[in-house]
């Protein structure tokens, strides 16, 4: 069993909507990825143990742009979502090659991480350093009791959107004791005059959200807890999977988060950051992310030998 803090990345999907594998994607003019940004923050807070989620047949590609370059600084274990890896009695749907969705790519890494507490961020995006230190010092102090004691990131809606067109979301409810309560996926979210809003029937109304709303950018933290919780849901999510949607339907995690919420055996401490989250959902991102970079490494936020650097 291991103690330490653990940092989950998952980066097995490809960015569709984006055009390739923007994981690989150099963001400034020395050729750093969003990843190396993420590494330098989660290093910088205290993480040294990391886990990539990638797909098996990336590997080498991986290893040669990201993991092998930064394998000084941490540790690097991989760990492989493989749609063929199933609960005995169960066999990928013919016809099926999407993956299973971000539950199925934790439960992928339950080796990988050993017993420890964990934190799970997306390879693609950029979350800021406030971020990761808030995460380490919860996962760092924080154990299990009557429920489990989990926590999230939360974002203000207004620093996670784009201007290029609409954006999924994960609308967080949050109590007075700053719990969350519950996610409400919105999929249609975009910047529009007058606002920021939401539509639900491809865009014949929509209703305003306000700039301050705290949503996920699944910077999720977990006691290895969840991991046990993970592995008993899968089964009966594939049941109804393989009768409703076998070739796409997905196990997500944010879907069992919010099931432990209604059964009333997880809390989940949202902690929220003023910082901006960039990503780049669409090509014509990509210039706002290399210009935001450009300029943190201007004000002296991140050193020009991001990786040599990091410790």
């Amino acid at each position: 069993m291991n103690n330490r803090p653990v940092l989950v990345i998952m980066a097995a999907g490809m960015g569709s909507r984006y055009g390739g594998m923007k994981q690989m994607d150099p963001m400034d003019d020395r050729g750093h990825l969003i990843i190396d940004y993420s590494i330098y923050d989660a290093v910088q807070a205290g993480f040294r143990d990391v886990v990539f989620v990638i797909k098996e047949e990336n590997e080498e590609l991986f290893r040669k742009m990201i993991g092998d370059r930064i394998a000084h600084q941490v540790n690097v274990t991989y760990a492989f979502q493989k749609i063929e890896n199933l609960p005995e009695g169960y066999e990928v749907p013919e016809g099926r090659v999407k993956p299973w969705g971000t539950g199925h790519a934790i439960l992928s890494c339950k080796e990988a991480v050993n017993g420890a507490p964990f934190a799970v961020i997306n390879a693609d995006d950029y979350y800021g350093s406030e971020a990761f230190r808030l995460m380490y010092d919860y996962l760092s102090k924080v154990e299990d009791d009557e429920k489990y004691r989990y926590a999230m990131v939360g974002y203000k809606l207004e620093n996670t959107v784009t201007e290029n067109g609409s954006v999924s979301r994960g609308v967080c409810g949050v109590n007075a004791d700053g719990e969350l309560t519950g996610i409400v996926e919105r999929t249609r979210i975009e910047k529009r005059e007058g606002g920021i809003a939401f539509t639900e029937d491809e865009g014949q109304n929509w209703t305003a959200l306000s700039g301050d709303t705290v949503v996920s950018m699944n910077l999720w933290g977990f006691g290895y807890s969840v991991m046990k919780e993970l592995s008993e849901r899968f089964p009966k999510f594939l049941d109804q999977a393989m009768k409703e949607n076998p070739l796409k339907g997905e196990f997500f995690l944010p879907s069992v988060v919010e099931q432990l919420l209604k059964e009333e055996k997880a809390c989940v401490k949202v902690m929220t950051t003023s910082d901006k989250w960039y990503g780049v959902t669409y090509k014509e991102d990509k210039p706002v992310v290399v210009e935001a970079f450009a300029k943190m490494q201007a004000e002296g936020k991140y050193p020009a030998g991001l990786l040599d650097e990091a410790l």
